[in-house]
């Protein structure tokens, strides 16, 4: 009778184990899929911004004849932004690194774009709506890059700590990487109107 109850304790003991196993498990999954879902979010808010773009050249073509290289550069830039294409399975510190160089680039064209001294570009309606437009969709794209630096961190947190690190080697998960501040963005940009 004691044999099978040792037996009874042991197989508890192990069920409790792989129980617990398996939601730790289920958990760093969970914690996976949400950083896929949160860059999914990033990518909606920098297309809003692409597709945005597209409108803000139209608008300037018939508002203004002005310095072609400006519009030009904000085409180019565009481009290239909505070229570039990840998944939340392929999120390398490589690739974010290049999506957020051509974002940036976008960023810094269309920044261009609102600073110059264009006065029949500025009293044109449309384009005041853009600029408010714009400042709302920068600040959209600045809340989805913290949830998914958070969700990043979340999954992070699961898998480096005791005793979820036990077995997130054993099930394969390994770090992510989330967005991070670029050189020099803590120094405030120059802008002049000349």
């Amino acid at each position: 009778m004691r044999k099978y109850i040792g037996l009874i304790v042991f197989a508890g003991i192990i069920g409790v184990i792989a129980i617990w196993a398996i939601g730790a498990r289920n958990g760093m999954k969970r914690a996976e899929i949400a950083i896929g879902r949160q860059w999914s979010q990033v990518e909606v808010a920098y297309q809003a911004r692409a597709d945005k773009t597209k409108n803000l050249v139209e608008i300037v073509k018939g508002a203004s004849d002005y310095e072609s290289q400006t519009l030009k550069d904000v085409v180019a830039a565009r481009q290239k932004a909505i070229e570039i294409k990840l998944d939340g399975d392929d999120l390398t510190p490589e690739k974010i690194k290049a999506f957020e160089e051509a974002q940036q680039n976008l960023g810094g064209a269309i920044g261009r774009l609102l600073v110059e001294n264009y006065p029949t570009l500025q009293a044109v309606q449309s384009f005041r709506d853009f600029q408010a437009q714009y400042e709302g969709m920068e600040n959209r794209i600045a809340v989805e890059r913290r949830k998914f630096n958070d969700a990043v961190a979340d999954y992070n947190t699961r898998i480096s700590m005791f005793p979820g690190n036990l077995l997130a080697g054993l099930f394969g998960f390994t770090p992510k990487e989330g967005f991070s501040a670029q050189a020099g963005t803590e120094n405030a940009p120059d802008i002049s109107f000349k």
